[in-house]
């Protein structure tokens, strides 16, 4: 097989009578006369490449191009390709159209799309000639499109204006609570022209499990397509081998499938990360024309047709949700052992996904392991994301729950959509049987949920709104194509139980979403509930400095105060500025200086999501999972993520690094009263002597004692707390402050906006190291949430430790590095150096 990748030689030009007429004549004339372009690309990246439209994630640009959604497209190349020979096939292969789409070679129309998420897959041959010709895609509005079949089936409830719903496009392109409305078109996977002989490699599974007795077993599940032609109906031999391993096996003739098992004894385990190694072995599969001449039995020395490689890892997965006397589980389980999950959603990274690239994944992983992350959720609002995502996810350990792409609306069963939706989902669920990081198959996000609460059944009047992909199609491929994973109807679900009989998000009962609070109550109501799985929570909180002085301005260049449009237009929630204050209000004020404003949202977003974590972790394993929403942004904004869309930590970002710590000490309520829980997820005993003491604000000993302690290997032990111990005298001047193994929980009777504490409450030195400062912090009071915002003096800076909490007495060193040089003042002095002291204060001043 040659495969010739078509990247360069593109041109990109707008159909005239789409154009709005208020579009600048200098503009419209370039779009039409013709802007090179590169593929894979979009519309956007295009006319960003040639100067032609501002940058759509920096101030109110992303209203500028707002036009674009409306427009027809086409891409288009010269091709010159050599006619097929009598015997030889030549495809065109395009890996992703982003959407509605006529594919064309001089005039004629060789396939038509209309899903984003499929590749497509033409046979050239009757249609070369010698010569150059010229292959055109024409991209039709998707958003158009999408009307046209709302208006022919019946419009569905949507968690949004635009109907998303319609066209099997990325969701969140069409705008999110957290995403702009950019609606790309283009070529946004590699398109390109294979020749082949006799047969090709198709598509290989390859279903991986361990025998009882540790014996790895793949079975590999090879598809191939025949050519047509003169000796395309040879038998043909599929080899495959790893971790010494061989197997073969004869496709006769006619036939389409084969399959070849190989046993590897004592295979080593694929484990999650913090349970063990990620051993990975290279599985190799050939496919090549049997050779008569050669001795009996499978004959695979003939000429070499294709070949496939992937790393695989030997593990089991299973999802125990199993009743019990909670309700029901839902408890992962890999090799046999239950796992709590710590983990987190994830979105596209980029709304303009062409720009996603393997380092851009490998170091937004790398903080998910910073974080103490073991899996990641892909959101069904996005996409089904690149080989490169779940390869490293395999490295690192991190597993992954894979959503099918359907979010928070009624999808039609009609046709076509039906039969994309299914092709799609056999597409995706076979390229993605290798990676052992894969552990859950998803029916989509929310839609049982929005049918039961959301009002859609009065709208939808009898029509159809998805409930067969959910339990009818979508498991019917996993069970078919991918046997050895879990599949669940949707997030969040009651598995077992019809949807009118137990709610989908009963938190007793499978997986839960927890929006009241954000939405409607305080975080303090994260505890009034005990989840059996929660997979999707959270708060959200202002993006760095340093992104918002990039992207979020005023007229002026300076950081645009939340009020003004910029930074409105870069808030997508509903009221989400008025959720903002009404959740900072009764623990940290609200400041009116906007740094103060700025550090007192995005400590609140933290503090929030830690408090759930911590109230979760302190109920395994009747609670299995904790997911916050979300981990990353595809653009500058504010929301609920924990790095922002210049690839920042957010607060919020150490605040899942010290709840998601293997070990984590925290005090819970338990009967009324507080108790010392201890987290132990690791394989090792944990046996130490706790000291307990409650203090004065200024640190005076009012009661102190010892509590020795064991906590088993991934066990939660709960100790009670003496009287002495929790009951303060004085509850806005006194804390419990526990210390165990380098370990602290700090322990208030009141909020912060309550307490006494000390505006000025440490102090601090600057020492210059070699690759930046060290910051030596040193507390005369009650210091709460210490955080060095350095990206404020250097964008490119980071810090080692954010969110520290010291008692009186206490002292914390800070690792600055940067290459800049900075003002040693500046960094212990605010907006950089930072506590809830200073925002509580701040809050408390007049007219805050």
């Amino acid at each position: 097989m040659t495969d010739d990748v078509l990247a360069e030689g593109w041109t990109l030009t707008a159909d005239p009578a789409t154009l709005p007429s208020g579009l600048p004549a200098a503009l419209a004339s370039r779009l039409v006369s013709g802007v090179p372009a590169r593929v894979p690309g979009t519309t956007h990246t295009d006319l960003l490449a040639a100067g032609l439209v501002p940058d759509p994630y920096v101030d109110r640009n992303e209203l500028e191009v707002a036009w674009m959604k409306r427009v027809d497209w086409s891409y288009a190349r010269p091709l010159d390709v050599t006619p097929a020979a009598d015997d030889e096939r030549v495809d065109l292969v395009l890996e992703g159209v982003d959407t509605v789409a006529a594919v064309r070679l001089d005039g004629t129309v060789l396939a038509r799309t209309a899903n984003q998420h499929r590749t497509y897959r033409v046979d050239l041959r009757d249609h070369l000639c010698p010569g150059p010709q010229v292959l055109r895609v024409d991209l039709t509005s998707a958003l158009t499109y999408a009307e046209a079949e709302a208006a022919r089936l019946g419009p569905r409830p949507m968690a949004y204006a635009q109907p998303f719903n319609m066209v099997r496009k990325m969701a969140c392109s069409f705008g999110w609570d957290w995403g702009p409305d950019l609606q790309t078109a283009g070529l946004w996977r590699p398109v390109r022209v294979q020749r082949w002989r006799v047969a090709r490699l198709a598509g290989v599974r390859a279903l991986v499990t361990v025998e009882p007795d540790g014996t790895g077993v793949v079975e590999v599940v090879v598809d191939v397509e025949r050519s047509g032609l003169a000796g395309g109906e040879v038998p043909l031999v599929v080899t495959a081998h790893v971790a010494g391993a061989e197997g073969v096996v004869e496709v006769r003739a006619g036939s389409t499938t084969g399959t070849v098992r190989l046993e590897v004894p004592h295979a080593p385990l694929w484990w999650p990360v913090g349970h063990g190694g990620q051993p990975l072995h290279d599985l190799h599969v050939e496919l090549r024309a049997s050779d008569p001449a050669a001795p009996a039995g499978p004959r695979g020395t003939g000429p070499l047709l294709g070949a496939w490689s992937r790393r695989i890892g030997f593990r089991t997965v299973e999802l125990d949700t199993l009743p019990d006397d909670h309700g029901s589980a839902f408890t992962l389980r890999v090799n046999g052992r239950a796992v709590f999950v710590r983990g987190a959603n994830w979105i596209p990274d980029d709304h303009l996904l062409t720009r996603i690239t393997r380092d851009r994944l490998a170091g937004r992983l790398d903080q998910a392991l910073g974080a103490h992350l073991n899996l990641l959720r892909v959101w069904g609002g996005g996409i089904y994301e690149s080989e490169d995502f779940y390869e490293l996810c395999d490295e690192r350990g991190l597993l992954v729950w894979q959503d099918f792409l359907l979010a928070c609306a009624a999808y039609p069963e009609e046709s076509p959509l039906r039969e994309e939706i299914e092709a799609e989902a056999r597409e995706h669920v076979a390229r993605l049987t290798p990676h052992p990081s894969l552990v859950l198959w998803n029916g989509g996000n929310e839609n049982l949920w929005g049918f039961r609460d959301w009002g859609w059944e009065p709208e939808l009047d009898g029509r159809t709104w998805g409930h067969a992909y959910a339990t009818e199609v979508l498991p019917a491929v996993v069970a078919e194509l991918d046997p050895t994973r879990p599949y669940v109807a949707n997030s969040p679900t009651s598995p077992g139980y019809d949807i009118r009989d137990v709610h989908p998000n009963d938190p007793d009962h499978g997986s839960h979403h927890q929006w009241d609070v954000w939405n409607r109550v305080d975080y303090t109501v994260y505890r009034d509930e005990v989840p059996r799985f929660c997979s999707e929570f959270g708060f959200q909180g202002p993006p760095t400095w340093s992104t918002l002085a990039r992207a979020v301005r005023a007229e002026d260049g300076s950081v645009a105060g939340k009020e003004h449009p910029t930074f409105l237009l870069h808030q997508k929630a509903e009221d989400g500025n008025g959720k903002l204050d009404r959740g900072m209000a009764p623990h940290l004020g609200v400041p009116s200086d906007p740094d103060d404003w700025l550090w007192a949202g995005q400590l609140n977003q933290a503090r929030a999501v830690r408090f759930a974590i911590e109230h979760h972790r302190s109920w395994w394993p009747v609670t299995a999972g904790s997911v916050v929403w979300q981990l990353n942004d595809c653009w500058p904004v504010t929301s609920w993520a924990a790095i922002d869309g210049d690839g920042r930590p957010k607060p919020l970002w150490w605040a899942l690094r010290a709840a998601f710590a293997e070990r984590l000490v925290t005090v819970q309520p338990r009967d009324g009263r507080e108790s010392l829980v201890v987290v132990n997820d690791t394989p090792v005993l944990w046996k130490a002597t706790a000291l307990l003491e409650r203090q004065t604000l200024g640190g005076d000993v009012l009661a102190r004692a010892e509590v020795p302690l064991t906590v088993g290997a991934w066990s939660v032990g709960t100790f009670p707390v003496a009287a002495a111990l929790r009951t303060p005298g004085d509850p806005t001047a006194e804390v419990l402050v526990v210390s165990l193994d380098r370990r602290r929980a700090v322990h208030t009777w009141v909020e912060d906006v309550d307490l006494a504490l000390d505006p000025t409450p440490f102090d601090a030195r600057v020492h210059p190291v070699q690759d930046g400062y060290a910051v030596e912090v040193t507390a005369r009071s009650l210091v709460r949430d210490l955080t060095l915002l350095v990206d404020r003096l250097d964008p490119a800076a980071s810090v080692d430790e954010a969110l520290v909490t010291l008692p009186a007495g206490a002292r914390a060193t800070f690792r600055v590095r940067t290459a800049a040089t900075l003002d040693p003042a500046a960094l212990v002095t605010a907006p950089v150096l930072r506590s809830a002291n200073d925002v509580v204060v701040a809050a408390r001043a007049p007219g805050a």
